[in-house]
Formats: structure tokens, C-alpha cells, sequence
């Protein structure tokens, strides 16, 4: 069984999975909430959509 991806000591729970408590739910939604988990910049961007291009 996989462990929390949180708390890392325990094993997932059903209810919560992949954590093991509403705990670790909580502070993993506290974590996209602020920011906290975010993408590297690679520099090549995403390119504009061309409306005259379009099938």
C-alpha cells in the first residue's frame, strides 16, 4: 500500500486517498491554495491561438 504523500509515515486511507487523514487533504489544498506547488518556467510558452488558421 502506498504511503501518504504528505506525511509520508502513514498508509493511504480509503476515504482520503492518496492521504491518510483529512489532515494531510487539508494541508496538500493549503498547498494550491498559496501557490506553493508550481510548474518550471521552460521559456517556451504556449503558443497564441490563430483564429484565421482555424479547420
Amino acid at each position: 500500500m502506498a504511503t501518504c504523500p504528505i506525511c509520508r509515515k502513514n498508509p493511504a486511507a480509503e476515504a482520503y486517498r492518496p492521504f491518510c487523514s483529512k489532515r494531510c487533504a487539508d494541508v496538500d489544498l493549503q498547498r494550491w491554495l498559496v501557490g506553493s506547488y508550481v510548474l518550471p518556467d521552460t521559456g517556451e510558452g504556449v503558443p497564441d491561438a490563430d483564429p484565421e488558421n482555424e479547420d
